[in-house]
């Protein structure tokens, strides 16, 4: 079964930066000339994550303001202590929406359901260049 691997490059804000990466992802498949298979989209960072959501802004404000309150980046953080950075809060964030998300594709086209979008989650808090990888496998 053939696999390729492409990459998404980004600019982001940080801080809870949110991007809708459904158009590139397509765009990657297409690129592979597979018809069915799977698309993995990783993110090489411990700051950031990928998953799914209905990309609009009172979605990605509610998915912002949940962010704050489950984990407040105003609270001590003992990496923060330990490295003084004061991304604590982004690594903590990043690890529960997490690093990678997998998506079926059919007859070339994602699976994915009317309202829902890719999107990238930038936790840093500051701005990044960051680069996905996008791995497709499939026949």
């Amino acid at each position: 079964m053939p696999v390729t691997t492409q990459t998404i490059s980004l600019q982001t804000n940080g801080n809870g930066d949110v991007l809708d990466i459904t158009t590139a992802v397509a765009q990657a498949v297409t690129a592979a000339n597979l018809t069915d298979g799977t698309a993995t989209v990783f993110c090489p960072s411990a700051t950031s994550a990928v998953t799914t959501l209905e990309y609009e802004s009172g979605c990605v404000s509610d998915l912002r303001r949940l962010f704050d309150e489950i984990v407040d980046p105003n609270r001590p953080y003992a990496h923060n202590a330990r490295w003084g950075d004061g991304n604590g809060h982004s690594h903590v964030r990043a690890a529960l929406l997490g690093p990678s998300l997998t998506v079926p594709f059919v007859n070339g086209r994602l699976t994915l359901g009317a309202w829902q979008q890719i999107i990238y989650v930038d936790f840093d808090n500051r701005a990044r260049r960051r680069e996905l990888i996008v791995q497709i496998i499939g026949e």
